[in-house]
């Protein structure tokens, strides 16, 4: 899964060992996942459009 837009890609550099999720499967029919990151918790949300936004 690639959470940057087209127009990120030349600045965003993927790692070389960084694996691939499809956006599908981390959702699992959901709308909407909670990340829990260290001692923060992070929202992935599908918007009405189809574009995902993560937040803090």
């Amino acid at each position: 899964m690639m959470l940057h837009s087209t127009g990120e890609s030349s600045r965003v550099k993927p790692e070389r060992d960084a694996s691939s999720v499809d956006s599908s499967q981390l959702m699992a029919g959901r709308r909407e996942l909670l990340i829990r990151h260290g001692a923060s918790t992070y929202r992935l949300r599908v918007t009405a459009s189809e574009k995902l936004i993560l937040t803090k």
